[in-house]
């Protein structure tokens, strides 16, 4: 008798040829109720984001009004061409870059400083967590009619502001002042974000081991030189998920500006969305519109590999 493999793929082989059939009925079963639960998803998915992408890609190389009994009308690049030549289409997109910067950062600090702080066994604790995570509840329309509310000249915000500095103080326009606007909504993106992106953080830090802590404890290591050198960098992961997401969240930001300051004022809030919708939906240029669209597409695309290749953590990619 010859002798037998030794190699793990020497032996799942030897199986193989021995039991040919024994589980093929078995993986076709589970194979097939993979695809029962799949196939609405799928279906979903393309009816509602693949085919309309794959249009959007088409139209872009053409010229289009929502007539859709109209022809089309292939232009080429013409729209890439007015894209690049278009000063609304670079100041839209240097407002929604200053968005990133001014929301991303602060939402992956606040939140991870949050998580830290509900990351404990303390009596209500729970409590804390559900008041920290309730403004996600909260519909984006709901929370953006009550910040336009609250930053009104007669709202609450000045109110306060009135009643601290005396009568003599000339209420602000939050929402009017080209140099406030975009402030004023980015904090609309943050009371909204930071409770979601506690919850992302809380789970990473509920599976670190604690035994890593108590070690650290023995060497000495205590306070917030135990997060520098074990909570950061065993979160790093969850940093990076968390960067990316937010980024992705703040280039297509949309509600917040068509509620509280329709682009304005000045064009100061108007984002590469907004620009987009109203390209749409106000100028019934749909063709350029779905130009917008796919530069807004590659521009994500394009940053989330380089934040990704730079965060050194594949398992995201």
């Amino acid at each position: 008798m010859g002798a037998q493999p030794t190699c793990p793929l020497c032996r799942s082989a030897t199986v193989t040829r021995a039991y040919p059939h024994a589980s093929t009925p078995g993986l076709m079963r589970n194979s097939l109720t993979a695809w029962a639960f799949l196939l609405p998803a799928v279906v979903l998915i393309s009816l509602s984001v693949l085919i309309p992408a794959v249009m959007a890609l088409v139209m872009s190389f053409t010229t289009t009004g929502l007539d859709v009994s109209e022809p089309l009308q292939f232009v080429g690049l013409a729209n890439l061409r007015r894209l690049i030549s278009d000063p609304m289409a670079l100041r839209v997109m240097t407002t929604t870059l200053l968005y990133l910067i001014g929301v991303v950062p602060p939402i992956v600090l606040g939140s991870l400083a949050l998580a830290v702080l509900v990351n404990r066994s303390l009596p209500g604790i729970h409590v804390l967590r559900g008041a920290f995570y309730t403004p996600v509840l909260v519909s984006i329309v709901v929370a953006a009619i009550a910040f336009r509310w609250l930053y009104a000249e007669n709202g609450l915000v000045n109110g306060w502001l009135v009643a601290w500095f005396g009568e003599t103080f000339s209420p602000i326009g939050f929402l009017t002042t080209p140099q406030l606007a975009l402030p004023a909504v980015m904090l609309v993106t943050l009371w909204k974000g930071l409770g979601y992106y506690m919850v992302i953080f809380l789970a990473g830090l509920q599976g670190i081991p604690k035994e890593l802590y108590e070690a650290a404890e023995l060497d000495g290591s205590e306070g917030w030189r135990q997060h520098l050198d074990i909570t950061l960098p065993l979160l790093r992961p969850y940093v990076a998920l968390v960067a990316v997401v937010s980024s992705i969240a703040a280039t297509k930001v949309f509600e917040e500006v068509y509620l509280m300051t329709q682009g304005g004022p000045a064009d100061s809030t108007r984002t590469i969305v907004y620009y987009v919708y109203d390209q749409a939906f106000a100028e019934l240029e749909i063709s350029y519109a779905c130009t917008l669209g796919l530069a807004l597409f590659l521009l994500v695309m394009l940053f989330t590999l380089i934040r990704l290749a730079f965060s050194g953590d594949r398992a995201l990619i």
